[in-house]
């Protein structure tokens, strides 16, 4: 945890030692400030109050960094009483959820249903694979009618597994942190995010292109990063468009070829 109650006030760990009570928990927490891991705060013995949560790392904490400190390890409700920490939520109710670790089908599937609106960032160098999967799947996408929109019929050879039946939108780092620069790509570390957005379009993944800047501006403001219903339905119409205009191409070279055939057969006088 980066924060815990000290005296009532949300503090960062500044000092070993340092007593403090979980904000979400309400017991006791102690600052970790160690010389080899991230200053964190911990729960005494092995007790952890949200099953959710992973331990940070420098991706984490530079990824949290863009926002403002009291959007940070935000604790949500249902209405049923269960309780989870977001790792962003910010002022429109747009939760993040920054993944580096393994994750289960299931976790992720609770993850989504408990938060209504929720965007994933997911550290695409975490398996040595990673990058260059991504960079030989990326060579068959195929642009749709958006700019920076891409479609394919195998988003999995892009992305892990895990991730492609997602029911919200996935935002894949393939810029890894400030430890991992050699295994940067020029393709996969040129400041962009790479989003699966949810749903399919006539038996193909969308995949949006998209700037970290353009991805930060959105998500201070906005409750949902994509409006994904109206982009699918956008290509989908496109798509439908295409295909009458080729039968519609179709039949008038069919009609063409049938006229040019009758009047080679007429008897010449």
């Amino acid at each position: 945890m980066r924060y815990a109650l000290v005296n009532g006030e949300r503090q960062e760990a500044t000092q070993s030692k340092l007593r403090g009570s979980c904000p979400s928990c309400e017991q006791e927490v102690v600052a970790k400030c160690g010389p080899l891991k991230i200053w964190h705060w911990a729960h005494k013995g092995k007790r952890n109050c949200d099953p959710w949560w992973e331990p940070e790392t420098p991706w984490h904490r530079a990824w949290k960094d863009h926002f403002p400190a009291e959007w940070r390890e935000a604790i949500q409700w249902s209405t049923s009483g269960e309780k989870h920490i977001a790792d962003v939520r910010n002022a429109a109710g747009l939760v993040i959820e920054f993944q580096r670790s393994a994750i289960s089908p299931l976790e992720r599937m609770a993850r989504e249903a408990f938060y209504e609106h929720l965007i994933w960032v997911v550290d695409g160098t975490r398996l040595k694979n990673d990058i260059p999967r991504f960079e030989r799947g990326a060579k068959d996408l195929r642009g749709a009618i958006r700019s920076g929109y891409f479609m394919t019929r195998l988003p999995e050879e892009c992305f892990p597994q895990t991730w492609i039946a997602c029911s919200k939108p996935v935002f894949f780092d393939f810029g890894g942190h400030d430890g991992d620069h050699d295994r940067r790509s020029p393709m996969a570390s040129g400041g962009n995010l790479w989003c699966l957005l949810p749903g399919r379009v006539d038996g193909n993944a969308v995949i949006a292109r998209m700037s970290k800047t353009q991805f930060l501006e959105g998500a201070h403001q906005f409750a949902q990063a994509f409006p994904n219903h109206s982009i699918l339905e956008e290509i989908a119409a496109d798509i439908t468009a295409r295909r009458e205009a080729e039968r519609q191409a179709q039949i008038e070279y069919a009609r063409r070829v049938r006229f040019f055939n009758a009047t080679r057969r007429r008897p010449r006088f």
